[in-house]
């Protein structure tokens, strides 16, 4: 009798918390087909982000998705279309031209629709992905007021921690945070929702929301991904990034999404090896030069170890010893110029007006560069790209807000107040100065710095304490599990996942990766969500 092959098998699905690339090889064998899948996700999507502990992170489905998984019923990965049927969510600041409206969020943009697909969203769809839906997100990726939680937005609500989802206080604050701006694509990846997803960073919303749901995420060189059709935040740091469960799963992201595009001239100086993918091996560590920005002997300019706390310390203890196990050679120094971040010239006084803040009334700093490229690039976006909406420009965001305050301004407006008292068309000397001052103290004497006088492969951070040097400079970043702690600010919460980052010098993306991965197989640190379970097959 013939023994039964792997496509006689019956039809068996992927662990929900399993790897993107197993999901990849099933649907290659025709073990599982994209409807089979994409039911399976709308199931989870069903039981633990609508019910269940209400992750919400997910802020609507696409109507078209079992359509569009029928179409590709027939379609198998391949070198062309390497994620034929593969369920992927994309945050709802990038434009996708089906049903689904883009909305960062915000109910002044409440149904808004896009002219076109967002470059990412083309790259996917060219790759064969079904687009399950949109994820949730701090609003307008926190930049609309001070202090705002992450996650939260008027539209959407309050996206949950899938380790902790309790909420605490009258106003419903998550007891752990869930990250921002990404908190919904990192959730959707971390509770086994999605296969992958989507998010966006300008300065740690990639790489806080992946180390406090215990995924992997890259958050690259500004340029390797287009930003096309992406509402913004600055244009300088701003990127799409990939979100996933595995270091090899977000190399074959960047394999599609690495792309250069005319809608975005940062894409034109890219650089990037033919696949992501070659040459991920365990013994990537060796010999590697690792940068830990911590000197024992400095400890009033240690900014990124110095003030952990105890579990922390020890978790970061424990990974740079698994580092030099693997044959990682540790250079231990600090960095001088981190105290210049944020520094003069750098931040302005925006008067905090959120209610709910205990610091209202007082005036709070916030980045030159973010509030003036703000107005420009959200104006810009407002005029190409949004459709089905009365709304034009940043200007009639904060007059609907005004006038629908009980519903909009739980949390107020402030970071835009003071973005549209800006030109709008980065003429004014204060900006110019600022983005150098930035570009000077976070690469040219910074990590750029640091790298080439210690001769570094990767600088090493815990958690996302090193996001804005390395987005200020536009440098990449690779964040992987690397275990839980307990806690959170001194509240009592269940263990919750932390994460390290790799961080690295323009378009290093591959080398970011293979150190990353060879960690992430001798570590093993990735822990899915408790009581997530695996649902019944849908028929």
């Amino acid at each position: 009798m013939k023994k039964p092959t792997r496509r006689d098998a019956a039809p068996e699905l992927p662990r929900e918390d399993g790897p993107m690339s197993d999901i990849v090889d099933a649907l290659a064998d025709g073990r599982v087909t994209a409807t089979m899948l994409t039911k399976a996700y709308l199931a989870r999507v069903a039981a633990y982000d609508r019910a269940g502990p209400m992750l919400n992170s997910v802020r609507a489905l696409n109507s078209d998705a079992l359509a569009i998984a029928a179409e590709l019923d027939g379609t198998r990965p391949s070198a062309k279309r390497p994620l034929a049927g593969v369920p992927i969510l994309v945050k709802d600041n990038i434009a996708t031209s089906d049903q689904q409206p883009t909305t960062a969020g915000s109910l002044a943009l409440e149904g808004a629709r896009a002219r076109r697909d967002a470059t990412v969203v083309k790259l996917l769809r060219k790759a064969g992905a079904v687009i399950l839906g949109k994820t949730n997100l701090t609003e307008f990726a926190n930049i609309l007021a001070v202090e705002m939680p992450a996650g939260y937005s008027s539209l959407g609500g309050q996206v949950k921690n899938p380790y902790a989802p309790a909420l605490m206080g009258e106003h419903d604050i998550p007891v752990v945070t869930p990250g921002g701006s990404s908190s919904g694509s990192a959730v959707a990846v971390a509770a086994g929702l999605c296969a992958a997803s989507i998010g966006t960073e300008t300065s740690g919303s990639l790489l806080h929301p992946a180390s406090r749901n215990g995924i992997v995420t890259v958050k690259p060189t500004v340029g390797l991904i287009s930003r096309a059709g992406i509402i913004p935040i600055a244009h300088s740091q701003d990127t799409a990034g990939p979100m996933t469960r595995t270091v090899r799963d977000a190399a074959l992201l960047l394999n599609v999404l690495a792309t250069r595009d005319p809608r975005d001239p940062a894409t034109e100086r890219q650089k990037r090896p033919a696949d992501y993918t070659a040459d991920l091996a365990r013994d990537a560590l060796r010999g590697a030069r690792i940068g830990v920005p911590s000197d024992p002997s400095d400890p009033l300019n240690d900014c990124y170890y110095g003030k952990l706390p105890a579990d922390g310390a020890k978790l970061m203890a424990d990974v740079i010893e698994l580092l030099e196990d693997l044959g990682a050679v540790i250079v231990r120094a600090s960095m001088p110029t981190r105290g210049w971040l944020a520094g003069p010239g750098t931040n302005m006084a925006v008067l905090n007006r959120n209610p709910l803040s205990a610091n209202k009334g007082n005036p709070t700093g916030a980045p030159i560069v973010f509030l003036y490229e703000l107005k420009h690039g959200l104006n810009r976006y407002l005029k190409d790209w949004a459709t089905n909406t009365d709304i034009k420009t940043m200007a009639d965001i904060i007059a609907f807000n005004a006038a629908n305050a009980k519903e909009t301004l739980r949390f107020g407006q402030d970071l835009f107040l003071a973005a549209d008292l800006t030109k709008g068309d980065l003429s004014e000397r204060e900006y110019k100065s600022a983005r150098a001052m930035d570009l000077l103290a976070a690469r040219t004497h910074g990590m750029g710095a640091y790298m080439n006088l210690h001769k570094l492969d990767a600088v090493l951070f815990p958690a996302a304490t090193g996001a804005a040097i390395a987005a200020k400079a536009g440098y990449p970043s690779v964040m992987v599990p690397a275990g839980l702690v307990s806690g959170a600010d001194g509240k009592e919460a269940p263990d919750c996942p932390v994460g390290v980052t790799f961080a690295g010098r323009a378009w290093s993306e591959h080398k970011l990766l293979r150190l990353a991965y060879a960690y992430e197989q001798a570590s093993n640190m990735r822990k899915p969500p408790p009581g997530l379970t695996a649902l019944q097959a849908p028929a």
